[in-house]
């Protein structure tokens, strides 16, 4: 008897070996459609492997950017220096020169960190200046870029400030010192100016983008990410202040706790429940709980920072940590939804059906054209 190599798809013989033929029974004809078998289809050898539908040809039907880490560590402190640039203006302005030092300190050490992140992720440094070649407004990566900079040299002038004064102006720099004094009031209104939106632009940034999830929430993640970077700037600078100076930071982080959570529950509301899943399931969605439980547990320590040096640290740190909770989750949670075609296909055949029953059938949207 000779063997193939597709023997092995044979369904296995029957106890006893093979049956045998004849013996006074009528045979039958077989069907072609019966597999070759006893006419009811069940020795029927499957042609392919069961498979699970992913999306066209097994790719994704929307490719997410490729961020990773340092995208979600520049989400943080992005947020982080915006926040803590409004919070030196007003400290500033209010005489509050230890809260204002913390802050601006605080605000130089983000912009150093997420600088260097948001280039490692692009690749090549070059990369970062070409996007200052141009001011696109209908780009807001190019608008980032330039929010970035010119927030980044505000801090730099405001942070020299700082550091000459610390050192007892032991700096060496000569003639240098009275320009940098003169510039200082300056430099903190532009760090002033653009602290809100660069704690805001990356929101509109995800928005932009054809990932499910990052679109869907585009009207309310703007406030999302402007109140957990505010509980962040909080949160740090009551952990490095002093409690009579802290007050204001107190104020700022209890606001932001209060926003984030309202703002993400506002956020996920508003969108289609396959677009929200991300947010609520998986990893994306652990990240999320814990940064709201951190966020209320450091909410609650505000309220008690004054009385305790232990209470203030400790929910500073919370709170900080729920801001970064916040960025990793819905950065990963843009990653997972475009894992599931379905995330994009339905809601946007349900978006369709609503237009058409409300009556509008003339647009773009519902033509196609």
């Amino acid at each position: 008897m000779t063997h193939s190599s597709y023997d092995e798809y044979r369904q296995p013989e029957p106890e006893g070996g093979r049956r045998k033929r004849g013996g006074g029974g009528k045979r039958r004809r077989r069907s072609p459609l019966d597999g070759g078998a006893g006419g009811d289809g069940s020795h029927e050898m499957a042609m392919v492997e069961d498979v699970e539908f992913e999306s066209y040809y097994g790719r994704p039907v929307v490719k997410a950017p490729p961020w990773e880490t340092p995208i979600g560590i520049y989400l943080f402190v992005g947020g982080l220096a915006g926040a803590s640039g409004l919070l030196q203006a007003g400290a500033a302005l209010s005489g509050n020169a230890e809260l204002r030092r913390t802050a601006r300190l605080v605000a130089i050490g983000a912009v150093g960190v997420g600088t260097p992140a948001l280039v490692i992720d692009l690749g090549r440094p070059e990369r970062f200046l070409h996007m200052m070649r141009v001011f696109k407004v209908s780009s807001p990566m190019s608008l980032g870029t330039w929010i970035l900079s010119s927030y980044a040299t505000g801090a730099g002038m405001t942070a020299a400030n700082e550091v000459d004064r610390m050192t007892g102006e032991r700096l060496p720099l000569g003639p240098l010192r009275p320009l940098l004094r003169l510039a200082e009031g300056p430099s903190a209104a532009l760090q002033g100016v653009m602290g809100a939106p660069l704690a805001a632009y990356t929101a509109v940034l995800l928005g932009d983008t054809a990932v499910p999830t990052w679109n869907a929430a585009r009207h309310g993640l703007p406030y999302v990410f402007v109140s957990s970077a505010s509980l962040a700037a909080g949160g740090m600078a009551m952990a490095l202040t002093s409690r009579r100076n802290a007050g204001p930071a107190r104020l700022l982080a209890a606001a932001g706790v209060v926003g984030d959570i309202v703002g993400m529950h506002y956020t996920k509301s508003r969108m289609h429940p396959l677009e929200s899943e991300p947010l609520e399931e998986g990893t994306p969605g652990k990240l999320l709980t814990w940064a709201e439980r951190l966020a209320v547990a450091g909410g609650i320590g505000t309220l008690f920072a004054r009385r305790s040096r232990t209470i203030a640290v400790a929910s500073g740190l919370a709170l900080a940590g729920a801001s970064a909770l916040t960025r990793f989750g819905v950065l990963h949670a843009g990653h997972e939804s475009v894992k599931d075609p379905r995330r994009v296909m339905i809601p946007q055949k349900d978006r369709l059906e609503k237009r058409r029953a409300a009556g509008i059938t003339g647009d773009s949207i519902t033509t196609g054209w």
